[in-house]
């Protein structure tokens, strides 16, 4: 059933869902009429465990509203939400005594409606967020995120240059290896016959056939 709207808005549907409608119904009557970041904070608070599903179809909600309909998040509100009866499964269960006990596997239709505030109330929002320090707190949220976004991806470009320019450096490495083992055994060649003149050997046997000479004198 089409449902319109006065302001844009958007939806979202979970059909068969395994959870009680009567447990559904307790917690979409916290987050009815709520805007969209407040719905979310209560949800994740929330002990219920029907809230995670509530959480999963609210996140849905927005992301169509993000990407089909080009609404920001933050502009909508929850206009309306309800949850119908699916169809039960029925089983048993054997008891004590041959007696049988009924168990009952009950399914929910849940849907989330989105719609985006009036441009009065959105103005009487901005202006109430920026008298209490809201709004700042929130525009620097996001300009925060799409920094670290944007040096996310800087980041990833010059890894994937440095590895190729490694790789190049490697390559030209292997070939300047023999170069310098040349030069290495070319100087210890000339070393080797600059000092052939001063060889120890040598001089120690000079040294003796002088002192024999001054021995015989």
């Amino acid at each position: 059933m089409a449902i319109e709207m006065e302001t844009p808005s958007a939806s979202a549907t979970v059909r068969y869902l395994p959870v009680s409608p009567y447990k559904i119904r307790q917690v979409l009557e916290l987050v009815r009429g709520l805007p969209v970041d407040d719905a979310i904070r209560v949800l994740q608070l929330c002990q219920k465990d029907a809230a995670d599903s509530v959480l999963k179809l609210l996140d849905s909600a927005v992301a169509n509203a993000e990407h089909n309909r080009d609404l920001p998040a933050d502009e909508m509100y929850i206009a309306r939400v309800w949850c119908d009866e699916g169809p039960t499964r029925k089983s048993g269960q054997a008891r004590a005594r041959g007696r049988y006990f009924r168990v009952r596997k009950r399914s929910s239709h849940m849907t989330i409606i989105l719609a985006r505030y009036e441009a009065e109330v959105l103005e009487e929002r901005r202006r109430r967020e920026e008298a209490s320090g809201r709004g700042a707190a929130t525009a620097q949220r996001r300009r925060s995120e799409r920094v670290r976004r944007s040096r996310q991806r800087e980041q990833a470009a010059p890894e994937h240059d440095h590895d190729h320019d490694h790789e190049g450096h490697d390559h030209d490495h292997d070939h300047d290896e023999p170069v310098v083992d040349d030069v290495t055994t070319d100087d210890t060649s000339a070393v080797s016959e600059a000092l052939a003149p001063y060889d120890t050997t040598t001089t120690e046997a000079g040294s003796t056939d002088v002192a024999d000479e001054a021995g015989e004198e």
